[in-house]
């Protein structure tokens, strides 16, 4: 990959980077204003802590995507940003510009895919 698409690709993952931080940042915020209030108030204490939760996973998630964020531009220094973990070859560049944390190629994330629900028990 040139020199120009890579800092294309490097300007995108800084700005999700960014945006994923903010969230997280919020969400954390979120739960913890949630908490106190809980303290103040015992009503509906069910509820409160099905909110907490959730707002609990979302701040897990952007801090997931944070983390995927932080490893493509680990990859970008290494070299390796574009290529396949799985087997080495170029990620299409469409790929990339949809989820610049990309991994796999499609074909290689489509047997992941495919072999994580032949793990999953059916009912």
């Amino acid at each position: 990959m040139n020199t120009a698409k890579l800092e294309h690709f490097r300007k995108l993952l800084l700005a999700e980077l960014r945006r994923h931080a903010r969230h997280v940042s919020d969400e954390q915020g979120n739960a913890v204003d949630i908490a106190s209030d809980e303290a103040k108030e015992s009503a509906d204490l069910a509820s409160r802590d099905v909110i907490n939760e959730l707002s609990l996973k979302l701040g897990e998630r952007e801090s997931q995507m944070v983390a995927d964020i932080d490893q493509a531009l680990l990859r970008m220094k290494e070299g390796s940003y574009g290529l396949c973990v799985k087997c080495n070859k170029p990620i299409d560049e469409r790929r990339l510009e949809a989820v610049p944390t990309a991994r796999y190629d499609a074909a290689c994330q489509e047997g992941l895919e495919n072999n994580h629900r032949l793990e999953r028990p059916t009912l």
